[in-house]
């Protein structure tokens, strides 16, 4: 098993919000710093300004000018642009999603450079990042696209539930439009390999979700089960996927049926994230599955209602921490595996 400290790269977030709250709070904790080395990507004047007004004293951390001088207990600070800002907690502001996006891009820079071993982000208004006018619907698509991908999976993760997305930040009237065989299909694979290369899952059993009521009904109420996502599911399984389904997404959960399965794949965002949020809304995080980078965030927004209060949770946003650093031990040791097939062969037989 892998053993080196891992160095995780956390992003501030929209600074107006409970970012720099929950992560203060995380590595106010002496015993995750067994767990890691924290760089974050932002300013010590945000993380300054915070500390007095939470009256966190006892906080410490230190600005580097290079990933050189990481210090392995404490909370090293990257710093991602030298002006002063005006923070203004609770309101969104223009200037708090420009340096939300300039500490992404740094972040993401040092990622793919392979200088930091994962990355966490902390929650940004998704209106106020417009990265060269373009829109911006969330951190998982734009770190798939700058990953040069076309696809990934927005994975919801807890110890009681996982939940997968095949459609993620859209209307919910375009859903529908945007299935297909193809795409269905695309997203079990990532599925199926991120859960036996992130957490050794050898054989993940994978439940698909109808997008229709009682799953059509046998075309009453929709047909999309028998003509897009019944033949998704079978394709899968024709490439050795263990995947079943569709199921109707209020019997599964209702029944507690969905505790037979590793993951869930979801068609659309409510579907997979109201009942994922209700069973692990304080500890949930959100993992982007299928990329060549590890990145997780807490589960939940930027929480304007709770800025500057001291009430903020970091529940989350700790277990997405050391979610990420598991993943990356997980990856470490498959790569040991996969380079000795006998190994991960006997390790397939005692699964």
């Amino acid at each position: 098993m892998s053993g080196r400290k891992v160095k995780v790269g956390i992003t501030i977030g929209d600074f107006n919000g409970i970012g720099p709250e929950i992560i203060m709070k995380t590595f106010n904790e002496p015993m995750m710093y067994n767990w890691c080395t924290p760089v974050l990507y932002g300013s010590s004047r945000i993380l300054h300004y915070h500390k007095q007004f939470l009256h966190l004293d006892k906080f410490y951390y230190e600005s580097i000018t290079d990933l050189s001088q990481i210090n392995p207990k404490t909370l090293n600070v990257v710093e991602c642009w030298q002006e002063e800002v005006i923070i203004n907690l609770g309101q969104p502001s223009q200037k708090a999603g420009e340096c939300a996006l300039l500490a992404l891009d740094e972040a993401l820079k040092d990622l793919l450079a392979k200088k930091i071993d994962a990355l966490v982000t902390a929650p940004v208004n998704k209106s106020l990042i417009k990265p060269k006018g373009k829109e911006f619907t969330g951190h998982t698509s734009y770190i798939t696209q700058r990953c040069g991908l076309s696809e990934s999976v927005m994975l919801l993760i807890s110890e009681e539930l996982r939940v997968g997305l095949v459609t993620e930040h859209i209307a919910l009237k375009e859903v529908a439009g945007q299935l297909s065989v193809k795409k269905i299909v695309a997203k079990l694979e990532i599925l199926h390999q991120s859960l036996h290369k992130d957490f050794g899952i050898m054989k993940p059993r994978i439940a698909v979700l109808s997008l229709n009521p009682h799953s059509g009904e046998g075309g009453l109420t929709g047909t999309e089960e028998k003509e897009i996502i019944l033949p998704a599911i079978q394709k899968a399984q024709e490439s050795g996927i263990l995947a079943w389904g569709p199921y109707p997404a209020d019997g599964l959960f209702a029944t507690g049926a969905y505790k037979k399965f590793d993951v869930l794949l979801a068609m659309y965002h409510d579907q997979g994230l109201v009942p994922f949020k209700f069973v692990a809304f304080e500890h949930g995080v959100n993992f982007t599955a299928g990329l060549p980078v590890i990145r997780t965030s807490p589960d939940h927004g930027t929480a304007y209602d709770l800025a500057g209060k001291n009430k903020a949770n970091p529940s989350s946003f700790r277990e997405a921490v050391l979610v990420a650093a598991d993943i990356f031990r997980h990856r470490t040791d498959y790569e040991v595996y996969a380079a000795n097939p006998l190994k991960a062969k006997q390790l397939e037989q005692e699964e």
